[in-house]
């Protein structure tokens, strides 16, 4: 007996419907690769970047060495790129104020900072709280802060700028800060934990720059003072030399007997001067004495 159309038509539903559920799940299937791969290439593209800009900064030291201002100005734009920020200052710590030695974004907040000079931020500060030992703050809302209300200066240097959200890291060795560098974005939109991380390596390698800095400036002072020694050295030699006696002291240590010795003998002259013209004189006398003392016959002769 052949199928009636009806019961074709049955048998074929739950197949239409089979293939439509396979359709709607590879469908879902090719969304998902496709956002992966997106995802995945947003973070080779942005591993790539953080990668070049690392060796931008390295090569910036390697060819600046001892010079620290374009190193904090590579070290800055970077971070301000790659962390999406829109403002962001480098201050260096001398353990009793903050220094601005880099500063970008906007024009009015940079020459703040500028004329701003050394400060000593408050306890209740973001700055202030890296002072105090947290290794970074990361705040939602500036306006937010308690030392937004009750700290004129903060207020002033949030208003200009426009701040909100912000990241502050301590540029730390050894449990000393020796700077802070900060980003700041002028909405509220929190910093993600890559861009945190990210930070805190750009924060590394100031160390290591102001580090490497600090040893090209002591190694070449030490040289300089070895090559005054030497042309110290080389010159008290060829004194000694001219005068013959084959012989070079310190002069500093000669400096003191010496002029010791030349006062004794100005006071032996003095004191023996006086009767050796005595002396002298007497004789001469003497002399003209003898000369004068002629026999009576001779003085008696026409």
């Amino acid at each position: 007996m052949s199928p009636t159309p009806d019961s074709a038509s049955a048998n074929l539903q739950p197949t239409f419907a089979d293939l439509q559920r396979q359709l709607a799940e590879a469908r879902a299937e090719r969304d998902d690769a496709q956002r992966r791969l997106v995802e995945r290439t947003a973070e080779r593209d942005e591993s790539e970047a953080q990668k070049a800009a690392m060796a931008e900064v390295l090569q910036v030291i390697n060819s600046s060495p001892g010079d620290l201002a374009p190193v904090f100005d590579a070290m800055l734009e970077n971070a301000i790129r790659l962390c999406e920020a829109s403002h962001g200052n480098l201050y260096t710590f001398d353990g009793d104020a903050l220094h601005t030695v880099a500063a970008r974004g906007d024009a009015r907040l940079v020459e703040w900072l500028r004329n701003l000079g050394g400060f000593r931020p408050t306890p209740d500060q973001p700055i202030g709280r890296l002072l105090a030992g947290e290794p970074f703050v990361h705040g939602a809302d500036a306006t937010e802060e308690k030392a937004y209300s009750s700290q004129p200066m903060f207020r002033e240097f949030v208003d200009l700028g426009s701040i909100r959200s912000s990241l502050a890291v301590a540029l730390r060795k050894d449990h000393n800060v020796l700077g802070v560098i900060t980003l700041y974005r002028q909405e509220v939109r929190p910093f993600t934990d890559k861009q945190i991380a990210l930070l805190q390596n750009f924060a590394a390698q100031a160390v290591i720059a102001m580090e490497n800095a600090r040893l090209i400036t002591e190694t070449r002072e030490a040289l300089e003072q070895a090559d005054r020694d030497r042309r110290g050295l080389a010159g008290h030699q060829f004194l000694a030399r001219r005068s013959g006696t084959g012989v070079w002291r310190d002069p500093r240590q000669r400096t003191a007997p010496l002029r010791g010795g030349i006062r004794h003998v100005m006071d032996v002259r003095r004191r023996v001067l006086p009767r050796g013209c005595a002396a002298a004189r007497a004789s001469r006398l003497r002399r003209s004495s003898d000369a004068g003392a002629v026999s009576p016959g001779a003085r008696e002769r026409p």
